[in-house]
C-alpha cells in the first residue's frame, strides 16, 4: 500500500464539515475489521472521496478508525462518536479540492 495523504487541522476541519451531510456508507459489525469490510471499503474508495463508517460498539473507537484507514490506504479525518470519516484523494480525477495547508 502507498503512503497515506497528510492533512493538515483546516484540511480535516474541511473535510469534516463535509462529511457531515453524508450517509455511512461502510458498516463494521461486532466482528470488527474483516476481509469482506476492507474489500468492501476499497471498493466505495473508487467511487467515494469523503466516506464515513459506522462502527458497531468497538472497545477501541480510535484504533479500529486506523486499522480501517490502513486496510483503505486512506486518511483517517476523524472519528465522531461511532463514525469514522476517512478521505483518500482520486489520483486521477479529484472531486474535494482541499484548502491549502496552515493551522485552522
Amino acid at each position: 500500500m502507498s503512503e497515506q495523504q497528510v492533512l493538515s487541522g483546516r484540511q480535516k476541519k474541511f473535510l469534516r464539515s463535509m462529511a457531515q451531510r453524508l450517509e455511512p456508507l461502510v458498516w463494521v459489525g461486532e466482528a470488527g475489521l474483516t476481509d469482506g469490510v476492507a474489500r468492501t471499503l476499497r471498493e466505495v474508495f473508487t467511487t467515494h472521496e469523503l466516506v464515513k463508517v459506522r462502527m458497531r460498539a468497538p472497545e477501541d473507537k480510535k484504533a479500529l478508525a486506523a486499522a480501517l484507514a490502513e486496510a483503505a490506504d486512506a486518511t483517517l479525518v476523524g472519528v465522531i462518536g461511532h463514525t469514522a470519516i476517512l478521505f483518500r484523494a482520486n489520483p486521477e480525477e479529484p472531486v474535494i479540492e482541499l484548502p491549502s495547508g496552515g493551522a485552522a
